[in-house]
């Protein structure tokens, strides 16, 4: 059964948990224990009804603030797909929870107040969503029932955002006007917004074609580990295992290990249940190769003919995440697929305003800015631009003297 991961965002108090809780609720994805709790916490708080979105807020600062901190992890399946929700936060503070959600989706289900219209945390969401490249987007007008379920509401929020989001990157967009409080257009099709001519939140989940948006051309993969059992049954076994970025390996494939540029041929392809054929993203293997090569966690195994760019000088756009502010000249740690590398910040060239998409100078960033800058690592990385590859065009910075998450980073188109 095909697997669709997506992250939620937008501006806090639009909605996003009460819609997951509405959708695992109506789909039977929550036991009786956890329901039973949580309409005992909406009574502690003297909530007359239960309420859903304590489902996906589980830690107590959540319940009790009523918004959402951490990034809520839930997985619901029906007939037709399985889901891995990512319920991410709104608020601004934690807008460094939403990058890491989004970083691997397939599709956004980004919220709006039908009353409000966008906020400059939607704003802010919609440009990283850009930036990090999910595919496939679905706009959920929310609250319709505040606004007596009018057609005008609806298509006001949704021309705001249509003439914001023209000067970004989006290859698929829908707009769904709901109710999460009521579940219209949640699961089922509303009665009360006839006027709305396609399905509900769920159906396009359920139907949304994700299959051609992994890039199965070029073969990208990141050396995790070397397998070395050294027991008498496998007494000479080496091998490299690791999860495949992108693209597809066979069995005979000539490759090419990087940054070394060894050459040698795949002789068997290993999995837990026993060797395969072929392998393709994003499958976790072991490699075992024709020839011995010093090969060690970092290198990447790719086709000779199908390479990733080798650079030391990295353009990158960054979500800058931590409290302290960054200026150039600062030292980090650079963690790229398996490898990681010291780095310096050398340049920053513009930060972008999120409201207005325009550029500016700045000599720092701050928590929540976002610009594109210019790395030096202190050795190679193999890398692709981002647009064509999510895991091989990203990185994140690492303060080496807190061993803190401090940026996440996307790498611009390459001049090779």
């Amino acid at each position: 059964m095909e697997l669709l991961t997506f992250v939620t965002a937008g501006s806090v108090d639009d909605g996003k948990s009460t819609l997951i809780g509405r959708l695992l609720y109506e789909t039977e994805s929550i036991t009786d224990d956890q329901i039973e709790a949580v309409a005992r916490s909406s009574d502690r708080m003297g909530l007359e009804e239960t309420n859903l979105a304590l489902v996906t807020d589980g830690l107590r600062a959540e319940r009790e603030q009523g918004i959402t901190i951490d990034v809520a992890y839930r997985y619901f399946a029906t007939e037709r797909r399985k889901f891995i929700i990512a319920d991410a936060p709104g608020h601004v503070q934690y807008t460094r929870n939403m990058v890491c959600g989004a970083s691997v989706a397939d599709l956004a289900l980004l919220l709006v107040d039908a009353r409000v219209g966008l906020t400059e945390q939607t704003r802010r969401h919609a440009f990283l969503l850009s930036l990090l490249g999910v595919p496939h987007w679905l706009l959920a007008v929310n609250k319709m029932d505040l606004v007596d379920y009018a057609q005008d509401a609806f298509e006001r929020v949704r021309d705001e955002f249509m003439e914001f989001v023209s000067r970004m990157r989006v290859p698929d967009l829908t707009f769904v006007p709901i109710s999460a409080l009521t579940g219209d257009n949640v699961v089922t099709r509303s009665e009360r917004m006839s006027w709305y001519g396609s399905g509900s939140v769920l159906d396009h989940l359920e139907t949304v074609h994700i299959g051609s948006d992994r890039n199965l051309i070029d073969a990208r993969f990141p050396v995790q580990y070397v397998l070395r059992p050294r027991s008498d049954e496998f007494h000479d076994y080496r091998g490299y295992a690791g999860q495949l970025a992108s693209g597809t390996l066979r069995t005979g494939d000539e490759v090419v290990v990087l940054p070394a540029g060894m050459t040698s041929r795949i002789e068997s392809i290993d999995t837990a249940e026993g060797a395969i054929d072929e392998a393709s993203a994003p499958m976790s293997v072991a490699l075992r190769l024709a020839d011995d090569i010093d090969i060690s966690r970092g290198d990447l195994i790719c086709r000779p003919g199908n390479q990733p760019a080798m650079t030391q000088d990295i353009d990158a756009m960054v979500c800058w995440m931590d409290a302290e502010p960054v200026s150039p000249g600062a030292r980090l740690t650079l963690k790229h697929t398996t490898r990681s590398v010291r780095a310096q910040l050398r340049e920053i060239a513009y930060q972008v305003d999120v409201n207005t998409l325009h550029r500016a100078d700045t000599e720092s960033l701050g928590i929540n800015d976002i610009a594109r800058v210019r790395l030096r690592t202190a050795q190679p990385i193999m890398c692709d631009e981002y647009t064509r590859n999510r895991t091989t065009g990203s990185f994140i910075l690492i303060d080496p003297a807190t061993n803190r998450t401090v940026a996440g980073g996307m790498v611009n188109p390459i001049n090779k």
